[in-house]
């Protein structure tokens, strides 16, 4: 009996980090990570890379060549990631779940982007102010601020951009294209963000909350203009009277009172309204109209804030909590009013 060969393979170790390889060309390729060297040269702009494959790729830049093509609706690609990602568009796969939440992404950069909400990581700092971003690409957009520089710019209204994407999204303004479209309703919007707010609409998702009374909200801006309702922060000063306000478009609606600038005129008693918002609001109290009805007891309101407060009464939800004795409350005014006998008490107790 022919004794029986035994091929094994030869190991290729990486003398800097212990790293083996069964190839000396994958071997050869990770050393150039300790090197740094990049042989692979582009030959239109001069920027080099580590691997032939890196430079194939990066040579679609300039050759405009998208092989990689989507069977659903033929949209091209130039990378076969950015295909796979594309994909999930279609078949609705999110493979990535948030463990916080329980929500879950189509690819893994959303995910990370996602537990910043829960853990308000801003890992990107700003070397020149020290302001921190929890996106890199805020963070790079922040930076032509300080470097001036502008070196994308509209045909249109030839307003200057630092960024490609900044001008992409502003030509839009011009176009009215909205690539974002809504399953749900077929509203389209121009922006992602926009969009993914809008989405927040349907699936009564509210990522942010309050961590003094439990609120929570679909938007981070609402969250900041909440939590002034405890700080008692009022960053908008007048610098007419110096009078101060915990929301710009209170600042932005005072502002008039210097100015005189009154647009909107009640027919009926003439009263002057800076906003239209106002005017229609105020005109409701010699209309008598109540556009806003509780499905549950039929009951009308003028105001939307006074149906949502209404509808309290029959949920029983208490979304205030108070964080110095976890009492709860229907509306923040009542939470508000109750936080006082804290303080009091706190100084009497001094």
């Amino acid at each position: 009996m022919e004794s029986e060969k035994i091929c094994v393979r030869e190991k290729h170790e990486c003398k800097l980090c212990g790293k083996t390889f069964h190839r000396n060309t994958n071997l050869i390729q990770h050393q150039r990570m300790h090197t740094g060297e990049k042989p692979y040269e582009c030959n239109e702009c001069g920027k080099a890379f580590s691997q032939s494959t890196n430079l194939i790729q990066h040579q679609r830049v300039h050759t405009g060549e998208k092989p990689y093509e989507c069977n659903e609706c033929e949209k091209t690609f130039s990378h076969r990631s950015s295909l796979r990602n594309h994909e999930r568009i279609h078949t609705g796969e999110k493979p990535y779940p948030c463990n916080e939440c329980g929500k879950a992404f189509s690819h893994i950069s959303a995910l990370t982007q996602h537990h910043r909400i829960h853990t308000g990581k801003k890992p990107y700092a700003c070397i020149e102010c020290g302001k921190t971003f929890s996106r890199s690409t805020h963070l790079i957009e922040h930076r032509g601020i300080h470097s001036g520089e502008k070196s994308y710019q509209c045909k249109e209204c030839q307003k200057v951009f630092c960024h490609s994407t900044s001008l992409i999204r502003h030509q839009r303004t011009h176009t009215g294209e909205k690539p974002y479209e809504c399953n749900e309703c077929g509203k389209a919007f121009s922006h992602t963000p926009a969009f993914i707010q809008h989405q927040r609409i349907h699936t009564g998702e509210k990522p942010y909350e309050c961590n003094d009374c439990g609120k929570a909200f679909n938007r981070s801006a609402h969250l900041t203009q909440h939590q002034r309702t405890h700080t008692g922060e009022k960053p908008y000063v007048c610098k007419e009277c110096g009078k101060t306000f915990s929301r710009s478009t209170h600042l932005t609606e005072h502002l008039k009172v210097h100015s005189g600038e009154k647009l909107y005129r009640c027919n009926e008693c003439q009263k002057l309204f800076c906003y239209r918002t106002s005017l229609i609001r105020h005109q409701r109290t010699h209309t008598g109209e109540k556009p806003y009805q509780c499905n549950e007891c039929g009951k009308s309101f003028s105001l939307r804030s006074a149906l949502t407060k209404h509808k309290r009464t029959h949920t029983g939800e208490k979304p205030y909590q108070c964080n110095q004795c976890s009492d709860v409350f229907c509306h923040s005014t009542s939470l508000i009013r109750h936080q006082r006998t804290h303080f009091r008490n706190g100084i009497l107790s001094e």
